[in-house]
């Protein structure tokens, strides 16, 4: 499966702006043009050779992101109960990453082009384009690797929860970093270690390398999350920490499910201050 463009397809993706490359991303329905498009503008951007926006041509933001016919999506609370054991485990564990990472493509990127027109430094999109490519790749690779093992994305249902930050936090550059890389990457700093554990105690060499690359880029998202956190909060000349739990109470349904990777998250700059006067208490 082919991951990025050929240089000679790489025209029909290259976009008329970062907003407008954001814009065709998230819209897409087919996975091949919208991890496509992905690549093709951030090669775009990094070789300085697109604008940040156009006056016209952007458009609004999709109110929901393209998706192909498969996976059926169904509300979180209509899930069946996913296999635990074996191989029909181990699919389903892949499938539910694969689809945690094309929402982190989504929203990464609705979040370049929903606030392209606020005066931002560069250096704010030249981490987000980062990120956005990099949530590419995971979806790439564990796709493969479900094709791999005689599955495919589209298998299993899926849920289209994760959305609900995007839409909570639609206006809210504060909501949105808080949201999406400090409470919903953060947990993958704690849940991925005993993932990757259990995938070399099977023998899964394979997969455990794909979570290794997930685990490593996660903790930069997480990082660039907190930098430009609290960036806006100096600002705003309010105190990061409390700002925190105040959006996370307002846009994030429930507490934050402990344990915590505390050593990860703090060399990511996420300090225990932040998230565990919101943990979820537990009887």
């Amino acid at each position: 499966m082919r991951v990025s463009p050929a240089k000679a397809d790489a025209a029909a993706y290259l976009p008329a702006s970062l907003a407008c490359g954001a814009r065709r991303v998230v819209a897409a329905t087919c996975l091949d043009e919208k991890i496509n498009v992905a690549h093709a503008t951030a090669r775009a951007w990094f070789s300085r050779t697109l604008s940040l926006r156009r006056r016209t041509g952007a458009g609004p933001m999709p109110d929901q992101p393209g998706r192909p016919d498969r996976p059926v999506l169904l509300p979180p609370r209509d899930m069946p109960k996913r296999a635990i054991g074996g191989e029909a485990g181990r699919i389903a564990m892949l499938h539910s990453l694969a689809h945690i990472e094309l929402n982190a493509v989504d929203l990464t990127w609705d979040m370049v082009g929903r606030f392209a027109d606020r005066a931002l430094p560069r250096s704010f999109f030249d981490d987000w384009v980062r990120v956005g490519l990099e949530e590419a790749k995971h979806f790439s690779l564990l796709r493969k690797r479900l094709d791999d093992l005689g599955s495919f994305y589209g298998a299993l249902p899926a849920h289209h929860g994760l959305w609900e930050a995007a839409e909570s936090t639609g206006n809210d550059l504060g909501g949105r970093l808080a949201i999406i890389p400090l409470v919903l990457e953060a947990r993958g700093l704690d849940i991925t270690p005993p993932m990757i554990e259990k995938a070399r105690a099977r023998g899964d060499e394979a997969s455990a390398t794909i979570l290794e690359i997930i685990y490593r880029d996660e903790k930069r998202h997480v990082a660039f999350g907190a930098k430009w956190f609290r960036f806006l909060c100096d600002l705003d000349r309010t105190d990061p920490e409390r700002r925190f739990q105040d959006l996370v109470r307002r846009h994030f349904r429930g507490g934050l499910k402990p344990p915590f990777n505390d050593r990860a998250r703090a060399e990511a700059g996420l300090t225990p201050g932040f998230y565990r006067p919101l943990a979820r208490l537990i009887g």
